[in-house]
């Protein structure tokens, strides 16, 4: 099965899932991550608001708003073509939607922060492996916009993808501009990628 009909099938069946199903999974998440060292030490993290059927991560953006980090939303570059910004965030902020009916904060200079001056950047995903390998939405988005990072020893930010445990397979493909994850956090658990 190529990659088109994966993420067909798997978009269609995270789609499919209950609302009490997903927000029971949504808590699940944030119940794992908020008590892992890797978030409680992180000041600045970036989230996103759930589409098309993702994982909720809202709990867990409350949960780090409350314990005063600063959370950042990404947001469509204007000129360059697929790829982000990352707008500051909080329950004041005014959201506007975007070109894909995805809401993001209004881009204003003062309240942008580049990726590299993130702690965590939650992702996320369609599918993924523990090889660190995920399957994005398609638009190669993230990759672009992480794509300094292919080329840098950095740390910094630390990429985790969020998942229903049901998005897991067993390999994907992995082209040469694809950016992995270094953990994924489902609603059962945190994978430390292998990576090759």
């Amino acid at each position: 099965m190529n990659g088109d009909n994966i993420r067909q099938q798997l978009r269609a069946a995270r789609r499919a899932m209950p609302a009490d199903q997903q927000r029971l999974h949504a808590d699940q998440l944030a119940t794992i991550i908020c008590r892992d060292p890797v978030f409680l030490r992180a000041k600045r993290v970036g989230v996103y608001l759930a589409n098309d059927g993702e994982i909720d991560p809202s709990i867990l953006t409350e949960i780090a708003l409350k314990a005063r980090k600063r959370c950042f939303l990404p947001i469509l570059h204007p000129f360059k073509e697929n790829r982000l910004y990352f707008g500051e965030y909080s329950a004041k902020t005014t959201l506007l939607s975007n070109r894909f009916g995805i809401l993001e904060p209004r881009l204003e200079s003062r309240q942008l922060a580049p990726p590299w001056s993130l702690d965590i950047i939650f992702m996320p995903l369609v599918a993924f492996d523990r090889q660190g390998n995920r399957m994005g939405m398609g638009g190669g988005f993230y990759d672009r916009t992480l794509a300094f990072m292919a080329k840098s020893s950095r740390q910094k930010p630390l990429l985790i993808g969020l998942a229903h445990s049901s998005q897991e397979i067993d390999q994907l493909s992995q082209q040469n501009w694809d950016i992995p994850l270094h953990l994924i956090a489902t609603n059962r658990e945190i994978i430390c990628a292998k990576q090759r």
